[in-house]
């Protein structure tokens, strides 16, 4: 993989490798198209844009300069701000990247989501290949079991959350305050409620669809998108939320409304959605994403360490399948074999039972489907159990015992 975050660039670089949907399929049928390309995903998040690939044939290939080519930037002016890796230390990443370990947020839930649906993109484009299939089921299964087993105490704080706390800490009271939230997706609604509870006066922008009302959260006022600017100047706080690849707020145009009072302005957004001009119209504040961390503690630090111990048993057992991989095919063909000896011997106790033809073929079907599965169940649990090489010594024994017979 190759990946920008937070840690290594600030939003004014981020922002240039973020995808939206439409331009993250683009971009994976693009990097899919070459020879030595078995798999890709592509993860583009607030925090993080990453590159996953599969590859084919003994030569490494070098993602960067791919994924740069997807936005038409030198990759050369660009690598000092990536990370690569690759092998087990990727695995590893990728599994306590999904559990919110290497979130800005630490031990956030919302990244879970997204990993998810880079695997489902990636898969409804045809670019995934098997490799980062069963990698990225195997993270987002260790991420639930953090979730299950664990209680990060951050687990539910996200930007929003913590944007709202910081606030606070800054002395800004939010009860009764009029506030503005621009864009009514997860990070919009979050930042709804985070305000809600504060006792704050929330109005949110919505956009009209053809496919009926968009609904907005209980005690939120609601004003179409395109009106936004005819209610700035009676507010205190606005956030942006959006995953809009346009600036929902202008400097010329909030200058135009003639703000009356002094106003905070939150950019939640990557890429960002305030025009950073506006930090310099008297009466206005404006801070971005980077500013919100939640900090840690050592109770928390205790559970992280579990984590990574949990993590760990998923990695294994991830690089026992991937180890193993080349034995499939060997597998089912043993499942095959004794599918069919099962079928042979019980042709003739099938007869007494005095059961239809039709009823024994239905029977012998299903023989078939299951004797495979529960031989494959086996032989992967000797795997999990005892390693990759006991697995290799059961299906040479089995493979010198068939074909002898």
């Amino acid at each position: 993989m190759t990946g920008i975050d937070h840690n290594l660039a600030g939003v004014e670089v981020r922002e240039r490798f973020s995808f939206t949907s439409a331009g993250a399929a683009k971009a994976l049928l693009r990097i899919y198209s070459r020879e030595d390309i078995a798999g890709c995903v592509l993860l583009s998040t607030c925090n993080r844009t990453e590159l996953w690939a599969s590859t084919l044939g003994d030569k490494p290939v070098d993602l960067l300069p791919l994924l740069c080519d997807c936005k038409d930037l030198p990759y050369q002016d660009y690598a000092p701000y990536f990370v690569h890796r690759q092998g087990q230390e990727a695995v590893r990443y990728l599994f306590e990247l999904a559990s919110g370990l290497r979130s800005r947020v630490l031990g956030e839930d919302q990244i879970l989501t997204q990993v998810k649906e880079a695997l489902a993109q990636s898969r409804e484009a045809q670019c995934c290949g098997s490799v980062l299939e069963v990698l990225f089921r195997n993270a987002v299964t260790g991420a639930k079991k953090i979730k299950a087993e664990l209680n990060l105490s951050t687990a539910n704080a996200s930007a929003a959350e913590l944007a709202v706390a910081w606030l606070k800490q800054q002395g800004m009271p939010l009860a009764g305050k009029r506030c503005l939230v621009i864009g009514n997706g997860e990070m919009g609604k979050r930042t709804a409620a985070a305000l809600l509870a504060q006792g704050a006066d929330v109005t949110v922008t919505v956009r009209q669809y053809h496919s009926g009302v968009v609904e907005v959260l209980p005690g939120c006022r609601r004003i179409d998108y395109g009106k936004r600017y005819t209610v700035l100047p009676q507010c205190d706080l606005v956030v942006s939320a959006t995953r809009s690849p346009n600036v929902t707020l202008r400097r010329d145009d909030v200058a135009a409304c003639g703000l009356s009072q002094p106003t905070v302005f939150l950019d939640l957004a990557v890429p960002r959605d305030i025009d950073p001009g506006v930090a310099q119209l008297p009466l206005a504040t404006l801070y971005g994403i980077d500013l919100f961390a939640a900090p840690e503690s050592r109770e928390l630090l205790k559970e992280l360490q579990r984590a990574r111990m949990l993590l760990q048993q998923q990695e294994e057992k991830f690089l026992a399948w991937y180890e193993c991989r080349d034995l499939i095919p060997r597998v089912d063909k043993l499942g095959r074999y004794l599918a069919q000896e099962t079928t042979a011997r019980v042709a003739g106790d099938a007869q007494r039972l005095g059961i239809t033809e039709e009823q024994r073929g239905a029977l012998t079907q299903l023989l078939e489907a299951s004797a495979g599965k529960v031989l494959k169940k086996l032989l992967f649990s000797v795997r999990d159990e005892a390693g990759a090489e006991v697995l290799r010594s059961c299906v040479e024994a089995m493979e010198q015992v068939t074909e002898h017979e």
